[in-house]
């Protein structure tokens, strides 16, 4: 497999020429399974998910490297339980020095000439996701004058839809310190990034806050994560996407749209369209699909996460 860096590298070479520096080097695809490479300009996120010795670990890390040009890789080890041991292992699963070459506490990378803040030992997510790169085109190309960003981490789809037509955009997460991110990649933007678009707390609780308030967005993007432990208990998205999808149509404008994400391998297009027509129902709105938008060329024949916009009534 290792052999074959050089080539698989070389499939993505023209992405940097086209404004994006961040994107996925190598997927699980092309390893059968084994591991990905992420490159961030110079910098290498190496994701492991098969057991190595500490020198393999070196070794691979090393070659993907020298293929790719890097100045240094991290290492991410990604058991099936990795969702489970996040918290009690973190150092194990993501340690915050690289595995070969230099430290990079951040890097500055770009995705269609628009830089965000990467910081690749900081823990199992980086900063933003590679195969949701069309999904956020797609967002600047046509949020419209309000938009609300649930579940924003670092704020990417938010700040795609204040680069594109978008005049208000809230972006809403559980932590403090990913909204705070999210604020400097709008300042590498060059945009204004007032505390009162970035809204911290739960977000179920903020979809009913601004149901009561009336609040109502042409836009609503949701892209949860598909397992979570929280002071309300366990999330699942199997099991609960429907809820918020009501959530979300119920803060919707009329004419608006819903853009629903979900990276789960387990459920297939089929499955999520059953999760979140039923949702849209419940709040008594009717939707239809415009458009499934897909991971990108760096992602080769991927099928983990569906990307769906709805049109609502």
């Amino acid at each position: 497999m290792i052999d074959d860096l050089p080539h698989l590298l070389a499939r993505r070479a023209h992405l940097p020429a086209q404004g994006t520096t961040f994107y996925r080097g190598v997927h699980t695809r092309e390893t059968a399974g084994e591991f990905a490479l992420d490159v961030a300009g110079d910098t290498g996120v190496l994701s492991l998910y098969t057991d190595l010795s500490p020198e393999e670990e070196t070794e691979l890390a090393q070659a993907c490297g020298e293929a790719a040009g890097l100045a240094g890789v991290y290492l991410k080890r990604r058991p099936p339980e990795a969702r489970h041991a996040a918290n009690t292992a973190r150092d194990w699963l993501s340690p915050p020095d690289p595995v070969w070459g230099k430290a990079r506490g951040e890097v500055t990378a770009l995705e269609n000439g628009v830089p965000f803040l990467i910081r690749p030992g900081a823990d199992l997510s980086i900063g933003l996701f590679a195969d949701a790169r069309p999904a956020r085109q797609w967002v600047r190309q046509h949020a419209p004058a309000r938009v609300l960003n649930a579940f924003a981490y670092t704020c990417g789809f938010g700040l795609s839809a204040a680069l594109g037509d978008s005049e208000t955009v809230k972006n809403v997460d559980l932590s403090r310190k990913v909204l705070a991110w999210g604020q400097d990649n709008y300042a590498l933007s060059g945009l204004h990034a007032p505390d009162d678009d970035f809204l911290y707390g739960d977000v179920f609780d903020w979809f009913r806050r601004l149901e009561r308030r009336g609040d109502t967005f042409g836009l609503v993007i949701l892209d949860p994560p598909s397992f979570a432990r929280g002071r309300a208990g366990i999330w699942r998205a199997e099991r609960d996407y429907g809820r918020l999808a009501a959530l979300a149509a119920a803060v919707t404008a009329p004419g608006g749209r819903v853009l629903t994400l979900l990276n789960h391998a387990g459920v297939s297009p089929t499955s999520f369209d059953r999760m979140v027509r039923p949702g849209l129902e419940e709040a008594g709105r009717r939707g239809r699909v415009t458009e499934s938008l897909g991971t990108g060329e760096d992602f080769p024949e991927a099928t983990h996460l569906k990307a769906v916009v709805w049109a609502l009534d």
